[in-house]
């Protein structure tokens, strides 16, 4: 019984952040049987609740350290304290938790495997020698099991499995890195491997993780089950192997990341700077793309035609155990088909992918949400997410402003969802193309799962113009269910824009760089080359690439010889093709180019486009890099490839372009660029000069239509977003430019420049017209 003590002060204390889940109770509670105080501390649905007592002066010290010292994966937003009349605790406790209706708490991702648990699986006198399902309070699975908070191991797919003593042991104690760890397990009680054929046949064998090893050094392809859902996997140095799992996947160019042993193994076959190299080995452990070193043993058919290549480290016990069996580099790919999400259950894998892996290495713990791999790079010293998913989200982007609930649906390609409260928005893992039936049931299943973990319950409702995207036909079936949720219609570009703001904590109006490849423009054309003068509430389109044909519509993405045939038509005529023989129009018939003239003239299925995305591939066909792509901006991405390199950095000359200014717009016209690429090619001028020089010209572009709007207009800050800007080459060369003139240049870090960022400017912009 509690007795109250004389000289005494009793501190309450509520921490917001994340504080669950990653060793935060074990930690105050050490941390203050170290200082002699009494109380409690115990998890919430919305905080960790600390009451401490003991003298004023060490409890002076407690709270200093209580946030310096964290647990390293503990995220602290705030820590309150508030003065209290002491009681008399006689020694300190850690309390069940308490659900309180309503509230929320912010939930960490999954963690790569810490240098502790990693030791554990090493040593041959440790009772999880070789465990591949070894984890503490600093690492493993977090948000991928958990159905509900407060996050406790009933709420988890953990609740499946029943600790054995010794673990119920670990788990009680807070002394010890695994107390209360949720998915704490051994193999005597915990989650076991599996191994069967492709007919789901079990492969008897003495050592699971030996045998899959064995198999893939044969040149077999696994599905293997890991953190957020099955990779398929198979010798990254054979040709053989890597040609047969393309085949097998239907992704004949699409470059497929690597997994390797160690850092020192990834600069046997790339360069790695210091901070790539933190980025690897950090605890969100995602793909960085590197820089390929030339004469690698990595076949060329990971990444054909690229100079960089996505690697990662393995980040899961499994993962370390088997790559110390291979011994070799192993392809690690998303265990799915194309535009399909990631397949997480065993019987739907056994299904599924049976017909691309010839084993699959399962496990009996469940997945409750489905998780893709992260892609970062490095670019303008900065770590730049292209596609954020494990160890990113749910993590939320921390906004400068107060805001209510609200949802924001996304974009159609690479899709996130935001769903926003207070100052977090929770913007959801990578949930790509919106093209199927699959991809639609993950969208709907993670938006409710958000809503439930933070208790948001959506006012108002945010989606792209584009009346196609099923992300629109969601939102507007929740319109068509009534209710008191408004609507907002949000266009694409601007939505590019605020994202852009966002993630860099900034409310101000910019110039803001807008170059993707499709975009719904609120004349009803295709946007996708603009400048816009905007803050997160409005937008005023200023200046844009000219308008050309996009003849077939979605045809001409895929074939960007369309493109080609369209912009060439459209400023030279039928003539051109008679007058100037180029080499990419081998690869196109007579009857074909007919076509495309016909759709033109007729506007049949012809949509005018003002998109960057689409200028380049007009070009990256034009000059022979690229006519037919198999995979989004294939044909951008190698005109990059081409255009990259110490060689060609001497290569400063630009090309010719207009610009007119009609209806309060500037408009850049390439008729003279095309013309001068074209005598380029005539005169024998190789590739990658002339990919060089479009680069050079689309800097110099930006620069010249930024500076005649800030001298109109009085704004020296350029944002730049979109897709367009994952070519490092080019982001390079603008960021440079402007920033020698005198620009101040805001880029993307948190959240990908590309659509996966759309959904955080939706909802932003939102939040900013409600308020």
């Amino acid at each position: 019984m509690a007795v109250v003590v004389k000289d005494r002060q009793l501190l309450h204390v509520e921490v917001r952040g994340v504080v669950q889940g990653v060793g935060f109770r074990p930690f105050v509670y050490q941390l203050a049987v170290r200082h002699n105080l009494g109380g409690w501390v115990c998890n919430t649905s919305g905080a960790v609740i600390i009451e401490v007592e003991g003298e004023k002066a060490v409890l002076d010290r407690f709270l200093p350290e209580l946030e310096s010292t964290a647990p390293p994966e503990s995220h602290i937003e705030s820590i309150s304290a508030l003065e209290k009349t002491a009681v008399g605790y006689e020694r300190f406790d850690i309390r069940p938790s308490i659900v309180r209706s309503g509230e929320y708490q912010l939930i960490s991702p999954d963690l790569a495997t810490c240098d502790a648990c990693r030791e554990d699986i090493a040593d041959p006198h440790n009772r999880r020698y070789r465990y591949p399902f070894t984890n503490c309070t600093n690492c493993g699975p977090r948000f991928t099991i958990i159905e509900d908070i407060p996050y406790d191991r009933s709420r988890t797919t953990m609740r499946h499995f029943e600790m054995c003593p010794e673990c119920h042991g670990e788990y009680d104690n807070p002394l010890e890195r695994r107390f209360h760890a949720q998915p704490n397990a051994c193999s005597h009680c915990g989650p076991a491997l599996e191994l069967v054929n492709s007919e789901g046949n079990n492969v008897p064998c003495e050592d699971v993780l030996n045998n899959a090893a064995q198999l893939l050094k044969q040149g077999k392809i696994l599905a293997i089950k890991g953190l957020g859902g099955f990779l398929l996997a198979c010798d990254a140095t054979s040709d053989e192997a890597v040609t047969r799992l393309r085949q097998r996947k239907r992704r004949q160019f699409k470059p497929l990341a690597i997994m390797v042993t160690s850092t020192s193994q990834v600069e046997q076959y790339c360069w790695v700077s210091p901070d790539e190299n933190e980025i690897l080995n950090s605890s969100s452990s995602p793909i960085v793309l590197l820089k390929w070193k030339p004469n690698s043993l990595i076949s060329a058919e990971v990444a054909p035609g690229l100079k960089y290549l996505g690697v990662m480290l393995p980040y899961t016990p499994l993962h370390h155990l088997l790559m110390a069996e291979v011994g070799l580099p192993l392809v690690m790919t998303s265990g799915n088909f194309s535009e399909e999400p990631i397949i997480k259950d065993n019987d739907e894998a056994l299904r599924r992918l049976s017909g691309i892996a010839d084993y699959l290495l399962m496990h009996n713990r469940g997945i409750f949400s489905q998780y893709d791999d992260s892609v970062t790079q490095v670019e303008l010293g900065k770590t730049q997410v292209l596609r954020r998913a494990r160890g990113y989200a749910p993590y939320p982007i921390t906004l400068t402003f107060q805001t209510g609930q609200i949802l924001a649906c996304g974009a159609e390609l690479k899709n996130t969802f935001c769903l926003i409260r207070e100052k977090y928005a929770f913007i959801s893992q990578h949930i790509g193309d919106l093209k199927n039936m699959e991809s639609m049931d993950h969208y709907e299943d993670t938006i409710e799962l958000y809503k439930r973990l933070f208790r948001i319950e959506p006012a108002v409702v945010a989606y792209d113009m584009h009346p196609d995207y099923l992300s629109t036909k969601y939102a507007m079936a929740l319109q068509d269910k009534g209710g008191d949720l408004d609507f907002m219609a949000v266009q694409h570009h601007h939505a590019h824009i605020a994202s852009c703001l966002a993630d860099n904590g900034v409310q101000e109006k910019v110039i803001g760089i807008a170059f993707d490849g499709t975009g719904y423009g609120t004349d009803g054309a295709i946007w996708g080359g603009e400048v816009l003068v905007a803050d997160m509430s409005h937008f005023e389109r200023v200046a844009h690439f000219e308008y050309v044909p996009l003849p077939g519509g979605a045809a001409s993405i895929k074939k960007p010889y369309r493109m080609a045939v369209s912009y060439l038509y459209h400023y030279f005529g039928e003539d051109i093709f008679s007058r100037c023989p180029l080499s990419f129009m081998k690869q196109v018939s007579d009857e074909e180019i007919g076509l495309i003239k016909k759709a033109i003239d007729g506007r049949l299925n012809c949509p005018m486009t003002s998109s960057c995305g689409r200028l380049f591939d007009a070009l990256s066909s034009l000059i022979g890099i690229r006519g037919i792509v198999d995979y989004d901006a294939q044909a951008v991405v190698e005109m990059e490839m081409a255009a990259t390199g110490m060689a060609l950095d001497a290569v400063t000359d630009t090309y010719p372009y207009g610009i007119k200014y009609e209806d309060s717009q500037y408009i850049v016209c390439f008729a003279d660029l095309f013309m001068a690429v074209i005598e380029d090619l005539r005169f024998g001028k190789g590739q990658g000069v002339i990919a060089r020089k479009v680069h050079n010209t689309t800097a110099r572009i930006i620069l010249d239509v930024c500076s005649r709007v800030s001298k109109e207009r009085g704004v020296n800050v350029v944002a730049l977003s979109g897709g367009v800007f994952q070519n490092r080459l080019l982001l390079r060369q603008v960021s440079n430019i402007l920033t020698d003139y005198g620009f101040t240049v805001l880029t993307h870090s948190k959240v990908p420049c590309n659509d996966g960022g759309i959904s955080l400017g939706q909802a932003v912009i939102a939040s900013a017209r409600l308020s």
